[in-house]
């Protein structure tokens, strides 16, 4: 009989994803929204693809260049903050476009026709960057006994031991000179499949100095080699000594990373190199209910927006079109945001303000446009541990493969307010999308994401929500093998139907 119900349950759900019906009308009767669906075999498929997303492209850098790639194939136009953006906006008949600021921080954008500044900005951020271990700009480290040592950082909470013991790929972005003309290049490297550093856990039998804490300076160090006593040392070439690293690395790694890069060691001028897990994600589960993989945070909903921006562009007729949205992707968010690439650096409010007075000059009053507008800050939250059940609120505590969560906090570490929470309500219920709640017990501290920023610095309602997951800021998490397919369901519905639902709530 339960096996009769979940299969009753199941076409339930799957009948209720594929029925397109009919648009949905507003009470208003102002406006039909058009209806977003995706089957379920779909959303499990999304899953699929980011397993091989989030492992072609380990590190914030290979992710922007991914999706800045993906939106090229989509017809977007790319507009360099170092140029004019009049002429390209104003004679574009596409009307979608791009832009990055440091390789690590983009903003897509499409503009209708028929959009009008008092209509505002329909956004989704979501910050790029993830946990990591970065290498030091001078990672050379005296042999231990032989052993060959890297010197790295924590990127905010790593080099704890849930880094210990895994293996540790490397990757980033190479600065270099072109040997022609002496102009200076960037290249992306990435060593995975293979790993290059183990940071070794101390074996339970040394008793108490294998329990920690553990220092993060000389106790979570990274092991990448080892060389005998009867091995000699490597010795650079005139043309290696010519590098501004020589000196500040070990020459096999130097070596290493120009063979990766495809370069000669003279030619390496910066680094900027993360570590990460090398091992693949997975679906997993009896009944492959979960996705188990490195870098959720907050890879999910840089993944599932962009994504969504990306199908729904295929969907929208710009000469009919009055809106104008966004999907901006910011770093930095895991360290405070405050940096030229992350939500306080005013990439978005820099690509509205552009964009505006392309089209219609500079008597736009932009407090009167972001007033209009409603940004979606797009980030994970907690899913229910059932080992832990003790720290979350009833009623408070999501679970997987059921949908989007509204992050709430009276403490305003989240941005999201109650006319907030009744759109995308109303949003969801438009589409036949199910919406969750978090927020932590009065006991507990919250984390804090790019919302509050963002809505200060343009004044526009923002909400917080996102994709949950389970064992945030381990180097390996949890979610729901269907909820990026939920996710970018919610955010296509969000992209296409946004105005005509926050119209409903007038001047609130």
């Amino acid at each position: 009989m339960t096996d009769q119900r979940e299969i009753v349950e199941q076409l339930r759900k799957t009948l209720e994803l594929l029925d397109t019906g009919k648009n949905v009308k507003l009470s208003t009767g102002e406006k039909v929204l058009k209806k977003v669906y995706t089957s379920f075999e779909k959303l499990e498929e999304y899953s699929k693809d980011y397993i091989e997303f989030t492992y072609e492209n380990p590190t914030t850098y290979h992710l922007i260049e991914y999706f800045g790639g993906e939106l090229e194939k989509a017809g977007f136009e790319y507009l360099s903050e170092k140029e004019s953006w009049d002429e390209k906006v104003k004679n574009s008949s596409g009307r979608k476009f791009y832009t990055l600021r440091n390789g690590t921080n983009l903003s897509a954008f499409v503009v209708g026709k028929k959009w009008d500044p008092s209509k505002g900005v329909g956004t989704i951020g979501a910050h790029a960057d993830a946990l990591t271990v970065k290498l030091k700009p001078s990672s050379l480290k005296d042999h231990v006994e032989g052993f060959d040592l890297l010197g790295v950082a924590p990127y905010g909470g790593t080099l704890n031991n849930l880094w210990f013991d895994r293996d540790l790929g490397i990757g980033g972005r190479v600065l270099y000179r072109e040997s022609a003309n002496g102009s200076i290049k960037s290249k992306l490297i990435n060593s995975a499949p293979q790993p290059i550093a183990k940071i070794p856990s101390l074996a339970p039998h040394f008793g108490s100095p294998a329990e920690g804490p553990f220092d993060k300076e000389d106790q979570a160090v990274p092991v990448v080699g080892y060389v005998s006593d009867d091995t000699p040392s490597p010795e650079a070439n005139d043309s290696e000594k010519t590098s501004p690293l020589y000196g500040k690395h070990c020459l096999n790694f130097l070596r290493y990373i120009a063979k990766l890069a495809d370069l000669k060691v003279c030619q390496l001028v910066q680094l900027d190199l993360d570590l990460f897990d090398v091992q693949k994600g997975v679906i997993g589960g009896i009944k492959d209910d979960f996705l188990f993989a490195p870098r959720l945070d907050d890879r999910l909903c840089s993944y599932a927006s962009m994504r969504a921006l990306l199908e729904s562009s295929e969907d929208l007729n710009v000469d009919s079109m009055d809106t104008f949205i966004n999907v901006t992707l910011f770093d930095n968010e895991e360290i405070g945001s405050l940096s030229r690439q992350g939500a306080r650096g005013g990439l978005f409010e820099s690509v509205v303000n552009r964009v505006t007075t392309s089209l219609h000059g500079n008597s736009v009053d932009m407090r009167t446009l972001f007033a209009n507008s409603i940004i979606l800050s797009a980030d994970v939250n907690h899913m229910f541990n059932p080992n832990f059940r003790q720290v979350y609120m009833k009623n408070h505590s999501p679970k997987p493969n059921v949908g989007i969560t509204l992050s709430l906090d009276p403490n305003v570490h989240m941005a999201t307010d109650v006319v907030g929470t009744a759109f995308v309500e109303d949003l969801a219920r438009s589409n036949g999308d199910k919406i969750q709640y978090f927020q932590i017990k009065n006991n507990s501290r919250s984390g804090g994401t790019i919302g509050p920023f963002i809505a200060a610095q343009t004044g526009a309602r923002t909400v917080d929500l996102g994709i949950a997951q389970m064992a945030m800021h381990s180097i390996r998490a949890t979610t729901g093998s269907r909820d990026i397919g939920l996710g970018v369901k919610f955010f296509r519905n969000f992209l296409h139907n946004w105005r005509p639902v926050y119209d409903k709530f007038g001047d609130l």
